[in-house]
């Protein structure tokens, strides 16, 4: 079993903290971009004079561009320097978004969120190559944890913003915002991130679509990406429903929606290094077994929620998300120990492809579940959260074959 140990003090180098520090910037343009397109949907829908059915078309566009660019480009995720592919794959999700930011039309901002997909949604499996590659076992927890803030910054900082330019100059220019913050974070990358080739030495496959094939027919990775689809799956179960649930059966009004989300945003930057210098002191597997119990209480509550007072709403939110990174944070760095250095960035590249296909299995599904009847109160809600329990239990268990599987490996 993996516990804590001596070398979780280890403290970070200076070039290290530079690492992280800009890692999670770039974590934060690329989430950000992500889901600045929801609150936008407003302004946006009737300015491009787009139906809801088309505005749901271009959400969904860069999830399963995504999704498709993981699994092609993943028997090629270990072939060259991982400084060099970040910074091919950051310059592409660039050029999207400022796609984004000068589209004129729906379908060419379709294409642009397409294009922005294909790029964007492999930086996040290059990202946890490079921690693997940099940060020893007993240091990924912390780093997974400051990785997560960009999250939560995203929500406080970023969307808030992005609305602001919004309102004053329109549904663009969020994206050249993006843009523009990509672009400084890029020439970081470029001038003083140092070249990552360790991995290089180490590979037997000659052929891309071989070495693919060879990483995803090895057994534990196999119960690694099962294992990592279901995490995602119940995630985005509870996601797409979120607002009109609070609104409309707990009473809350829109306008006090930003509240909610500023409060359990600041909790989250919080939380995040906390939960992740838990993970490296108390064991990785222990602090996800602790948020996942945590969680499944939360959402229990949460999802049978009525008429309730913002107060109490808040406070549920944000216990609810100490348990959700609680169970993210230990298990991304639990996934960073089972790979090999040779086949790390294929294998994180097919985990975000699955990533991303199961938080649209899940998104579907819920949506299968829930009813909103004409007053628009959601229905079988609670449903979703015995599901989603059901859900985290499992991988209660499967995470530990996991941490078993990599103790034995030492």
């Amino acid at each position: 079993m993996e516990n804590a140990s001596p070398a979780a003090s280890l403290s970070f180098t200076p070039y290290q903290k530079f690492v992280i520090a800009i890692l999670a910037f770039l974590q934060f343009t690329i989430i950000l971009d992500f889901m600045i397109l929801s609150p936008l949907g407003a302004i946006l829908m009737p300015a491009l004079n787009i139906t809801t059915a088309q505005f749901g078309t271009v959400v969904s566009a860069y999830a399963i561009s995504a999704a498709l660019s993981g699994f092609l480009t993943a028997g090629f995720a270990d072939k060259y320097d991982r400084k060099k592919l970040l910074l091919f794959f950051y310059t592409g999700f660039i050029v999207g978004t400022l796609l984004c930011g000068l589209a004129p039309t729906y379908h060419f901002l379709l294409g642009a969120r397409i294009v922005t997909g294909l790029f964007g949604g492999v930086i996040g499996s290059i990202v946890m190559a490079i921690t693997a590659d940099l940060f020893p076992i007993q240091q990924r927890g912390r780093v997974m944890g400051f990785m997560q803030t960009a999250f939560a910054a995203s929500q406080v900082l970023g969307l808030p913003v992005g609305l602001f330019l919004s309102d004053k100059w329109g549904w663009h220019m969020p994206f050249i915002m993006i843009v523009v913050v990509s672009v400084i974070a890029g020439g970081f990358i470029v001038v003083y991130m140092k070249p990552i080739t360790g991995h290089l030495s180490l590979q037997t496959d000659k052929k891309a679509y071989d070495h693919l094939l060879h990483t995803m027919k090895v057994p534990q990775y196999v119960l690694a990406f099962a294992t990592t689809a279901l995490l995602s799956i119940g995630g985005f179960m509870i996601m797409p429903f979120a607002s009109a649930f609070t609104v409309n059966n707990m009473g809350i009004p829109n306008s006090q929606l930003p509240m909610i989300y500023l409060v359990t945003g600041l909790a989250s930057i919080l939380i995040g290094p906390l939960v992740g210098k838990a993970a490296d002191s108390f064991g990785k597997y222990n602090t996800f077994a602790f948020g996942t119990i945590l969680s499944i209480v939360m959402v229990l509550i949460y999802t049978h929620l009525g008429i309730t007072p913002l107060y109490l709403v808040i406070l549920v939110n944000t216990v609810m998300f100490i348990g959700i990174f609680s169970r993210m944070i230990p298990s991304q760095a639990l996934m960073s120990a089972i790979p090999t250095p040779a086949n790390r960035g294929a294998f994180m590249s097919v985990s975000a492809s699955l990533q991303q296909l199961a938080g649209g299995v899940g998104s579907i599904v819920s949506g299968m579940i829930v009813v909103q009847e004409t007053s628009g109160v959601i229905r079988h809600f609670d449903i979703v959260g015995y599901v989603m329990a059901g859900i985290a239990f499992s991988t209660l268990l499967m995470m530990y074959s996991i941490n078993r599987s990599i103790a034995q490996s030492k």
